[in-house]
Parts: C-alpha cells; sequence; structure tokens
C-alpha cells in the first residue's frame, strides 16, 4: 500500500489575496432618526460628555441595534470662529485637533497641522479651519472603503425646515487619482461635482482605511448668510460658535441623505495542490473498509486495485492533522489515471 502522506514540493503551493466588497447604504431616515416616535432621536446616542454622537440603525436601547458611525464637529485654534465667547470653544478645538493628529502629516517639527483642502500639505494651499468629522463603524468599513465608492447628499437652502438644494459629494476619480500623504494611510479628494474639478473645489477628504470623512463646513456657506443650517435658521458659522457640538451635528443629521459606500474585505489564501501519481493512492487508507478483519485490497489477483477519494488531510511537519478537506464526490482512483486536487485555506 502506497503511504498516505506525502510531503509539498516547492511548486505544490501559493498564496493569492483578493478584495470582497459588499454595498452599505444608509438611508437619510436612518441619520435624521425617523423611526423615532414623538419627534426622539432614540437612534442618536448622546454623551454626557457632550463630545459626539453615535448613529444606530435602530434604537440604541435595542439589543439588535448595531453601531453606524459618529458625528461631530471642531475647528482649528486659528480659526475665525475660536474665541472665549464660543459654546465649547475648547473641545472643538481639541476634536479639530484629535483627527488632525491621527489623519494629516505632522511638520518637521512633530507638530499638529490643520486639514489641507488639495490635501498636499507641503504645497500650502486653502485650510479646512472648520470641519465635520464622520468616523464610520469597523463592522460596516471592515478592511478599507473602496475607492470611488462612497456618495452622500448634503440639502443646502434658504430654509432649515425645507432645504431645497441638493449637493451629492462623491470622492470622483479616486481610483487612480488619491493622496498617500497621510498616517492613517491612503485618502481621497471629495467633489460636488465631476466636472470643472480644481485643486481648490474639494469639499473634504475621505480615509479609506480608518474610515473616516472629513467635511468642511464651509459648504454651508456657498452663499453667505442665506443658506440655514440650524433649526433657528441661523448660518452654519453662527451655529458652530452659538450652540454646542451636539446642536451643531443636529444640524449635519438633518442635511445628510442616501450616504452609501462599498467596504473592503481583503481575503488572503494559501493554495496547496496535492497530487497523486499513477503508482499512489490505488488502495484506500479508511481503516474501516475491512473483509474478514483485513483490510480489502482487492477480490482477485488480476483485479486492477483501485480506490475513492472522499478527503484531504493537511499536517504539519511531525505529522499532527492541521486541516482537511472533503471533496464533493468520490473520485476514482486507479493505476491509469492522475489527481491533482486544489485546496484552499481563506483567512
Amino acid at each position: 500500500m502506497a503511504s498516505t502522506f506525502k510531503t509539498f514540493g516547492s511548486g505544490d503551493q501559493t498564496v493569492t489575496a483578493t478584495n470582497l466588497h459588499e454595498v452599505i447604504p444608509i438611508t437619510g431616515t436612518i441619520v435624521s432618526g425617523t423611526y423615532s416616535p414623538a419627534n426622539i432621536d432614540n437612534n442618536i446616542k448622546n454623551y454626557s460628555h457632550g463630545m459626539f454622537q453615535s448613529v444606530y440603525d435602530y434604537p440604541y436601547l435595542s439589543s439588535s441595534a448595531n453601531h453606524v458611525f459618529d458625528i461631530t464637529v471642531g475647528y482649528s485654534s486659528g480659526s475665525a470662529l475660536s474665541g472665549a465667547a464660543a459654546i465649547q470653544n475648547s473641545k472643538k478645538i481639541n476634536i479639530y485637533n484629535q483627527f488632525a493628529k491621527v489623519l494629516v502629516q505632522p511638520d518637521i517639527t512633530g507638530s499638529i497641522q490643520e486639514f489641507d483642502q488639495d490635501g498636499d500639505i507641503s504645497g500650502g494651499g486653502t485650510k479646512m479651519k472648520e470641519c465635520f468629522f464622520l468616523p464610520f463603524s469597523r463592522l460596516l468599513v471592515k478592511d478599507e472603503i473602496k475607492k470611488g465608492s462612497i456618495s452622500f447628499s448634503i440639502y443646502t437652502g434658504s430654509t432649515y425646515a425645507a432645504p431645497d438644494s441638493a449637493k451629492t459629494i462623491t470622492d470622483y476619480n479616486a481610483q487612480t487619482d488619491y493622496k498617500v500623504n497621510s498616517p492613517a494611510g491612503e485618502f481621497g479628494l471629495l467633489y460636488t461635482s465631476s466636472t470643472g474639478i480644481t485643486i481648490n473645489s474639494a469639499v473634504g477628504h475621505i480615509y479609506y482605511q480608518a474610515g473616516i470623512a472629513v467635511l468642511t463646513a464651509s459648504i454651508f456657506d456657498t452663499v453667505p448668510g442665506t443658506s440655514k443650517f440650524g433649526s433657528t435658521n441661523e448660518d452654519v458659522d453662527a451655529i458652530l460658535t452659538g450652540s454646542s457640538i451636539t446642536g451643531s451635528t443636529d444640524g449635519l443629521r438633518n442635511r445628510v441623505n442616501n450616504l452609501q459606500f462599498n467596504n473592503t474585505t481583503e481575503l488572503n489564501s494559501s493554495i496547496y495542490f496535492c497530487r497523486a501519481a499513477a503508482n499512489e493512492y490505488n488502495y484506500s487508507s479508511n481503516s474501516t473498509y475491512l473483509t474478514g478483519s483485513k483490510i480489502r485490497m482487492k477480490n482477485s489477483r488480476t483485479d486492477t486495485p483501485a480506490s475513492y477519494v472522499t478527503s484531504i488531510g493537511l499536517y504539519s511537519s511531525d505529522n499532527v492533522l492541521l486541516a482537511t478537506a472533503k471533496l464533493s464526490e468520490p473520485l476514482k482512483k486507479d493505476p491509469t489515471n492522475e489527481l491533482t486536487l486544489r485546496v484552499r485555506l481563506d483567512y
């Protein structure tokens, strides 16, 4: 009987990587809390520290609720909005600095830098000093957000209760035109149009591996004084200084609609080619295949030996079984044929 163990050769193993994508749609009803009774946003969780709020797909006290993303807002200490009179001024500065430290490449002294509109920190340019931040749940992002897949609508207009102007924001051309100068990995620029893109037309950044969207607050100031942001019909600058972080994020939630992206799961695989030559594995190695308490070989001396392959075991160098692969149906093996079975381990 041929040995049931065989050592892999140099060409019998290979490694591959495959990216799997899943569409993640987040409707406006989830973000704005439409599911909640009596106008109470039960799927929006606020915290006593008041530094951010969390959005869930169901009322957050439900055991079946899943965390979708967080929303917060902040501005740089160099912003014109920064001042002792602003509500939660130090917290808003701390939030901005926290995200900038993680996402923006520091200067040569290690100091925190402001978000740059075109993503080119070394080249100067316009700074995004007041920003909304949307960190998405790792449950949804998985390994990263697929480049070129994020899209959502932002409503602006002269009336808070009935916004009339929608801007579709997408990371246009991100499959080939993305930045790599962030400590958090690759990121793309967010635009409101696929035409007329210039280095000063970006309205935010999307950090793919970190799963964080950064949106400049100036998107609501395209016509200063006419684009109302808060429930009291104030503009965005007045809300950022005269309202709490929670009040500002409430305003953003009621302006966001149909947010979606594709996540990415990197699937690594080890592939083993298990080869059975013509003179190998022609007898069963099943210890229960017996006749008269003896392992059954063949009925007569002239019969051609044959076996049926049903499974493959992968063993360590000291013959410890590590994995078992089952065939969908038995394969006949005899001295007239050779088999090559491909075993794939995903991790």
